[in-house]
């Protein structure tokens, strides 16, 4: 055969190759994008982790029960109602996510000294924090409170240790999906998850 031929044909096999790799490339780049907006920008919990129900009143002496939320996600938080830093910065965090999301979901607030978490004290809170309506309070005994506490290993308020600052999703079949500590949240880290959780069926 020809040298030239051999080598125009050559030239057009090398070409046909690039181009297969570079829109095999290109297709995998394609792939992987949605797959990564698709992840938690919070920390995914272990599979099959119920979250603990309750039967507890909120700051408006109203029964609460995470049971009655079922089919859409629950943003869980912990606070505590004559707390001066963290605690205020957790219900912004919350009130920017629903913000941030353009609507509501049920958002939970756990109480975590009581008795001095009182319904007055947490009304008083809420309505500080501009949160009255949107963030309901779970208040309780201790002794009513230390299972919820213990089913989302959480550690309350006591004198000589602060609590643990965190928000935790929850699905809309009742587990615990994604949990965040509360330095790392922001209202559009939240929100991108709660979407996520919102879509899942």
């Amino acid at each position: 055969m020809n040298p030239r031929i051999v080598l125009v044909l050559s030239l057009v096999c090398v070409a046909a190759l690039a181009a297969v790799l570079l829109a095999a490339s290109k297709r995998g780049a394609d792939e992987e994008a949605p797959s990564a907006s698709r992840g938690f920008a919070g920390s995914p919990l272990p599979r099959g982790l119920r979250a603990p129900d309750f039967s507890l009143r909120d700051e408006q002496g109203k029964p609460l029960s995470l049971r009655r939320f079922r089919g859409r996600p629950v943003l869980v938080t912990f606070l505590y109602t004559t707390c001066e830093d963290s605690c205020p910065a957790q219900a912004q965090t919350v009130r920017g996510a629903l913000d941030e999301l353009g609507h509501d979901l049920p958002a939970v607030a756990i109480a975590v000294d009581p008795p001095t978490d009182t319904p007055r004290r947490a009304r008083a809170f809420l309505a500080q924090q501009r949160a009255l309506g949107r963030l309901r309070f779970a208040l309780g005994s201790r002794d009513e409170l230390r299972p919820v506490w213990r089913g989302f290993a959480i550690r309350p308020q006591s004198v000589t240790e602060e609590h643990q600052a965190r928000f935790t999703l929850v699905d809309r079949r009742g587990f615990q999906r994604v949990g965040f500590p509360g330095e790392r949240a922001t209202p559009e880290l939240l929100a991108h998850d709660l979407r996520l959780l919102e879509r899942e069926r």
